[in-house]
């Protein structure tokens, strides 16, 4: 048995984390609590290692915290799609990181990404070590490529939020206590630790499985999809400075430009590998449901076997000691009742919502205009309601609390991570190909052309010019990738985040002066008032709606009645039953309808007036989302004649920290004990910092 006591101190000092050689537990086949695997660490590996099932289990608890609450609490905002939604100031560090405004000396930054990132490192780096020690066998080849496997997608985290990071590629026990990078690893090359792990998944890859029992274990194909993933963020560009100096950045791919190309065609050979595998695809409509609907209702109802031909691979988190936080930030927002009170954390920005194609069926499966409120008071007796928004509080709608399954806790709500889907394997293979042969190919606008048909877009035009068409990837990324934490730094390895963020300031100003392409975006909708069902699994999925543009329609909506007095709520009623019929929509006796200002903020007086048209009492005039978003108006007009400061203006507009070629990466935190520059002095910080 190796010793490794003596060197307590140096583990402890380097701060990977404190746990750095927890093994963890073990993955689940998909339905039920995480099996109780023992908790390996390095004093008794040796054990570990000599016995194929424990080495099973040992490779299995290195999925254990491989997706830490920062990666999608912190990262899955500020892509020019979803935004931070905290309550009380802006001033806090979810919100300025949502718009790039980080200090390495405040907590602006993320420190939790960099520490769980090195703890599962150390224990790939243990497995890596000590599998080639046991006897040879296909089951040891291929938890070996398992880890390296692991490994690489722990160091593609850490360079797309940090840059160049220290590389460790052997056990601590394994180093030398006498060599000063054993105790300080200073920044090494982004592009030696990209080389070096592409590297190891290529000469490894033939070992994987093609089926591990379960897409939340890597097999060959989620790993070839993982590859390309890996590949082009290693061709791609990304802020660069001379290795631990403090030059000033610039946006650049790597300089070896023949390496740029040879990294292209892995990842095109990667994803052509997956797609000509023949044993994945994109879930299609079913049930009544579209297929993006139908994707996201059976994979929050844990109905993996209706998914995991699309989801290639999800992180595991079920059970009292795995569920993961990922459930409980972006959702629509719940008030009691059987879902209990949550709120959304993160909203969607509305020239996002508005974006897509009026045909396009993931809108309102990745977005919502409604949250869950109850209309009195909140008893057990109340109804609750999918009460309509306005265009300041759309919220998240893949992974919204009805759909899930009964949680455990109300912290808990059962959901696996996504980390690479069917989708995002087209989207790389059609860019590969576009960037390739200097255009789309008929492979690449094929590739495309399966994530719109699914989406029900399969008529919109595909450019034909290089760049036209890699517009038309990005733009179909965001459309399909929304929360799942990955747009934010996809757009700054396609250099496209300085420009994507200067037009979405733009197209927020245009919507805010209804100007530009929302110059005819209608001010009033007609919402049908819907009961919320309450019982989890409920597959509802938008609120009817109707966008007025008649003038007499909406001086009639307008005239909303301050008070019941002499019936009027009644007759108020009669008025928009017939302005729905004309428009289409029939009404029940008891079916009822209400306005909504969309560009002024919710809780305003004439909302509020039509809300409790339909039986909304006085004093729940509020939302299950952050203050500082439902409370303010969109539109300039509604504003007194200018910007909300959440759009433009003191301090706090869109993206307000955001300057180009400094904030692409996150600087190192250098405030207190367990934050990377105060445990390693030889660490460099981001230039500008």
């Amino acid at each position: 048995m190796k010793n490794i006591f003596n060197k307590h101190n140096l583990i402890k000092k380097l701060i990977i984390v404190p746990t750095i050689l927890i093994a963890g537990l073990g993955v689940n086949s998909c339905s039920d609590d995480f099996l109780d695997q023992p908790a390996y660490n390095s004093s008794d590996t040796e054990s570990v290692f000599t016995n194929i099932e424990t080495a099973d289990a040992f490779v299995q608890g290195l999925y254990r915290g491989l997706v830490p609450t920062e990666m999608f609490y912190q990262l899955g905002a500020g892509d020019t799609v979803t935004h931070s939604a905290e309550d009380g100031s802006t001033n806090n560090s979810k919100y300025n990181i949502c718009n790039y405004q980080y200090d390495s000396k405040t907590p602006n930054t993320i420190t939790g990404i960099y520490a769980a990132m090195y703890a599962v490192i150390e224990r790939t780096n243990i497995a890596i070590d000590r599998l080639p020690d046991m006897p040879s066998s296909a089951k040891r080849d291929a938890l070996l490529a398992e880890a390296k496997a692991i490994r690489a997608f722990c160091y593609y985290n850490l360079i797309r939020v940090y840059g160049d990071v220290p590389a460790i590629w052997i056990p601590l026990e394994e180093a030398d206590p006498n060599d000063p990078s054993t105790l300080y690893p200073k920044r090494a090359s982004r592009d030696v630790i990209y080389d070096k792990v592409i590297g190891d998944i290529q000469e490894s890859i033939a070992n994987m499985p093609t089926s591990n029992g379960t897409p939340e274990r890597l097999n060959r194909q989620s790993t070839n999809a993982l590859l390309a993933k890996i590949a082009l963020y290693a061709a791609g560009y990304s802020l660069r400075w001379p290795l631990n100096t403090s030059t000033p950045g610039t946006m650049a791919r790597r300089p070896d430009n023949a390496r740029v190309q040879q990294l292209y065609q892995i990842a095109d050979a990667a994803a052509a590998s997956v797609i000509n595998g023949g044993t994945n695809s994109l879930v299609q409509a079913s049930g009544g449901k579209s297929g993006f609907e139908a994707l996201w209702f059976n994979f929050d109802r844990r109905n993996f076997a209706a998914v995991n031909q699309e989801m290639l691979w999800h992180i595991a988190s079920y059970g009292p000691n795995t569920n993961s936080a990922f459930g409980v930030y972006a959702h629509p927002g719940s008030r009691g009742g059987t879902y209990g009170s949550r709120k959304a954390l993160q909203f969607i920005l509305p020239s996002y919502y508005l974006s897509f194609d009026a045909a396009d069926k993931r809108r309102d499966v990745a977005t919502t205009s409604y949250s869950i409120y109850f209309l009195n008071g909140g008893a057990a007796t109340d109804t609750w309601v999918d009460v309509g928004t306005t265009y300041s509080c759309i919220m998240p709608g893949k992974f919204r609390i009805s759909w899930c399954v009964e949680p455990q806790a109300a912290d808990s709500r059962n959901l696996n991570i996504p980390i690479i889907r069917y989708a995002d394997v087209l989207l790389m293979y059609a860019e590969t190909q576009n960037y390739l042969n200097n255009g789309p190919t008929p492979l690449g606008i094929a590739a495309l052309q399966q994530v719109r048909n699914r989406a029900g877009i399969g008529s919109m035009a595909i450019p034909s010019g290089q760049q036209a068409f890699e517009s038309a990837i990005v733009q179909e990324r965001k459309w399909e990738f929304s929360d799942e934490f990955m747009l934010r730094t996809d757009l700054i390895r396609m250099n496209r985040i300085a420009s994507e963020i200067d037009a979405t300031r733009t197209a927020m100003k245009n919507l805010s002066n209804r100007t530009g392409q929302f110059a005819s975006t209608p001010i009033y909708r007609l919402y049908k008032f819907h009961k919320n069902a309450q019982v989890y699994g409920d597959p509802f999925l938008a609120v009817t709606y109707i966008e007025l543009t008649n003038p007499a329609q909406i001086a009639q909506v307008q005239a909303v009645p301050t008070s019941n007095a002499n019936n009027a709520y009644a007759t108020y009623q009669t008025t928009l039953k017939a302005i729905a019929l004309a428009n289409g929509q029939t009404s029940t006796t008891d079916d009822k309808w209400y306005p909504v200002n969309m560009f002024q903020a919710y809780t305003s007086t004439f909302n509020g007036n039509a809300r409790k048209a339909v039986g909304f009492t006085a004093g729940f005039n509020t939302l299950q989302v952050g203050a500082i978003i439902y409370t303010k108006p969109t539109g300039s007009f509604e504003n007194g004649g200018v910007y909300p400061n959440w759009i433009e203006g003191g301090g706090d507009g869109l993206f307000y920290g955001f300057v180009p070629n400094k904030t692409e990466l996150l600087p190192f935190a250098a405030q207190s004990a367990g934050h990377p520059m105060i445990d390693n002095p030889n660490l460099t910080q981001l230039p500008g910092y």
